[in-house]
């Protein structure tokens, strides 16, 4: 007996030094089911190196400016930069060692999803001139939404910070406030812009596409020492994640995906079912998570031309794809 106690012993004391040895993997994410990161390993199976080179821990982050603040607490070691915000990680917090290294989605893809601006049916709003000393609600300042917002306002010849007011608000309140007419305009993505409520209220002014073209939407980005140093446990990730995400994307596993979406978000199983899988209701994915740079390079550009960066960044120079590339080729 004290035998078959002592190997047990031993057999915790290994298990817990094996689990030591993991590299715990947090990625900071915003808004489901544009960012699949709490329900990706849902599905048994997907995950194949998950406890076995890795740890992973999704941490919700209110929106893609607060990234900055979780990278640089240390509560997060990935995160799910917007266009907007990782060049203020960059300049303005100095993480001049942040990598972009994988893509999330994508917006102003012809055929996709684009963002919405919307306003009241009854607004007598027609045009982005008629905004002018209007009330119009992004999620908030430094934010994507804001970002095309203001790129918008200024390419019709009119000053966001004089012309109009710009107020904050959460995704899921935007409704609220153009029914109740706090604001004038509102940003919408899914699932908010298909929600039957506002689209009986509202109608587009204009798009995220119509304001920025192309964007890449949400693209991870980390410290570049936690890269260097943890490679091969980075790509076992990348690798994992890829596999899962070929699967929530696949029209094939639709009951089961928006199984997992409902009961994760609380929206209805047929919301999902009607709404997920239609190509033009969804942003787009690359199949190997790999950025679209020039985008990227792009947004950034525009955002210097508005005045809201300091100088220019080099995009490719700040991005290292070889893990999600040597990902991709493990599976392709």
């Amino acid at each position: 007996m004290r035998l078959i106690a002592a190997a047990a012993v031993a057999l915790l004391l290994a298990t817990g030094a094996a689990k030591a040895d993991l590299l715990p993997i947090r990625l900071g994410w915003s808004v489901m089911p544009g960012e699949p990161a709490p329900v990706l390993f849902t599905q048994p199976g997907l995950a194949k190196h998950k406890d076995v080179t890795y740890t992973f821990e999704p941490v919700h982050i209110t929106a893609s400016p607060q990234m900055i603040q979780g990278i640089a607490a240390n509560e997060i070691d990935i995160a799910a930069f917007a266009f907007s915000s990782f060049p203020l990680a960059v300049q303005n917090a100095g993480m001049t060692d942040l990598r972009v290294i994988a893509d999330e989605s994508q917006d102003g893809v012809p055929g996709y999803y684009t963002d919405e601006f919307k306003v009241r049916k009854d607004s007598g709003i027609k045009t982005v001139e008629d905004l002018k000393g209007k009330v119009l609600a992004t999620t908030g300042f430094g934010a994507a939404s804001d970002i095309a917002l203001r790129a918008m306002l200024v390419s019709h010849g009119l000053n966001p910070t004089k012309d109009v007011t710009i107020i904050q608000g959460a995704y899921a309140n935007m409704q609220a406030l153009l029914s109740e007419r706090k604001a004038d305009l509102t940003a919408s993505i899914p699932p908010f812009s298909f929600d039957p409520g506002l689209t009986a209220i509202s109608n587009t002014l204009f798009t995220g596409k119509d304001a920025m073209g192309r964007t890449d939407k949400i693209f991870w980005a980390a410290p570049l020492r936690f890269l260097t140093k943890n490679r091969p446990a980075l790509v076992d990730f990348m690798e994992d994640y890829l596999r899962a995400m070929r699967w929530l994307s696949d029209p094939a596993n639709a009951t089961q995906v928006t199984a997992i979406y409902s009961n994760f978000t609380k929206v209805p199983q047929d919301f999902y079912l009607t709404h997920l899988y239609k190509k033009e209701e969804t942003y787009y994915r690359d199949r190997d998570a790999l950025p679209d740079l020039d985008a990227l390079q792009h947004s950034i550009d525009i955002q210097l031309q508005l005045g809201l960066l300091k100088a220019p960044i080099d995009v490719k120079s700040l991005s290292d794809l070889s893990m999600i590339k040597e990902a991709a080729a493990r599976l392709n």
